[in-house]
């Protein structure tokens, strides 16, 4: 018996079949919920659904969902949705700046790219992920060491004149990496310092896997029409909008 299984039984002290359950889940509307305090931050993250081929026979393939998380407080998921995303998003009561944090991915800041405006638009590049990228360029360690140093505060140019001399390709492509999210790289020891707003999206990266283990049992296969509906439920849950 699967965890929502047994949450039916223990709440209901009904016994549902998994395949009714899925029904029930199909058949249910969410109301995605509105803060009730203005938001300050916004993280936002992807993750992967697998989908049954149309056509008998063919094999299944991966496709991406994006999921949100305001403030510390609610999350939303959407399939092949962004605008269904964005629209919930700037229905919140959204402060001035908004933070939004991310990866580098590119897909992530295609979400916040409507979000409230411009100049009210604080994008924030996860402190984490730009470690990691910093650390697959490889070679000294010594250099790698100053570069993250030099990035704590921010500091672009001078961590870019640091593999002015590097050969290798790695390098290259991190420089690119960080010219590309240049305005997205802030003081991040005095962000966290002043305890302004998160450095990493690790709490939307922690939902995403909660929503996985939903959405990726063994062998699951989704058909695409359902896919929404089961994240939307899944975000319920999430929000606790199922506790009594």
């Amino acid at each position: 018996m699967g965890k929502g299984e047994t949450d039916v039984s223990v709440l209901t002290g009904m016994s549902l079949s998994h395949s009714t359950l899925q029904r029930l889940v199909q058949r249910q509307r969410e109301t995605p919920p509105e803060a009730k305090q203005t938001v300050t931050e916004i993280s936002v993250d992807g993750g992967k659904v697998r989908l049954r081929h149309p056509e008998k026979g063919e094999p299944s393939y991966w496709k991406e969902y994006k999921s949100a998380r305001v403030e510390n407080l609610y999350y939303g998921a959407a399939f092949q949705a962004n605008d269904w995303l964005q629209d919930w998003l700037n229905s919140q009561p959204l402060a001035n700046p908004i933070i939004c944090l991310g990866d580098g991915h590119r897909g992530v800041w295609a979400v916040f790219r409507p979000i409230a405006t411009v100049e009210t638009r604080l994008e924030i590049l996860d402190w984490y992920h730009l470690v990691e990228n910093l650390y697959g360029v490889g070679g000294s360690l010594k250099r790698l060491k100053q570069a993250k140093a030099l990035l704590w505060e921010g500091r672009v140019d001078e961590t870019q004149a640091l593999f002015t001399d590097c050969a290798l390709e790695q390098a290259r492509r991190f420089c690119d990496y960080l010219e590309r999210h240049r305005h997205r790289i802030v003081n991040y020891g005095y962000f966290q310092a002043e305890q302004i707003c998160s450095i990493g999206s690790g709490a939307v990266e922690s939902a995403i896997k909660q929503i996985d283990h939903r959405m990726k049992l063994p062998g699951a296969q989704w058909v695409p029409d359902n896919v929404q509906q089961a994240l939307q439920v899944r975000c319920a849950y999430l929000n606790r909008a199922y506790d009594c």
